[in-house]
């Protein structure tokens, strides 16, 4: 096996999250990942790609997927042309207040925080590009 760097391109419709899930599962596959990363995984293209189609204003987002094999890490870059939203510059929502206490919103980043190894935006031009990894063991 090889590093790997595939991408795909999909409307930002919320029906093309399966196809989303199916792309980075399969790819993934020969590179056996833990049930637990492959769940998180799975969440945090759940969670970032509901972000750009209720948020954003893109009509398309590019997810780009890579597998770094020698620390077995996988990085998932997602790309959209909507309005500049940094994610991380958002304070993270106060947990141990009741739900009924805290501000609507910032669950879903606050997961992806805290179930990746790393996460990283950049605005680029007229692009959001946000990155996330995960080991895969």
């Amino acid at each position: 096996m090889q590093n790997l760097r595939k991408e795909i391109t999909v409307d930002s419709k919320m029906e093309n999250m399966e196809t989303l899930t199916a792309f980075v599962e399969n790819e993934l596959k020969p590179y056996e990942p833990s049930m637990k990363s492959q769940m998180q995984i799975n969440i945090a293209i759940d969670e970032l790609f509901s972000n750009v189609v209720h948020y954003s204003g893109s009509s398309k987002m590019t997810l780009v997927l890579e597998v770094v094999e020698d620390v077995l890490t996988a990085s998932l870059t997602f790309i959209d042309n909507g309005i500049a939203y940094d994610p991380l510059s958002k304070a993270d929502p106060d947990i141990s207040l009741s739900a009924e206490d805290r501000e609507i919103g910032g669950l879903g980043i606050f997961l992806v925080k805290k179930t990746m190894d790393g996460i990283e935006y950049k605005r680029d031009g007229e692009k959001n590009i946000l990155k996330v990894t995960k080991k895969l063991g």
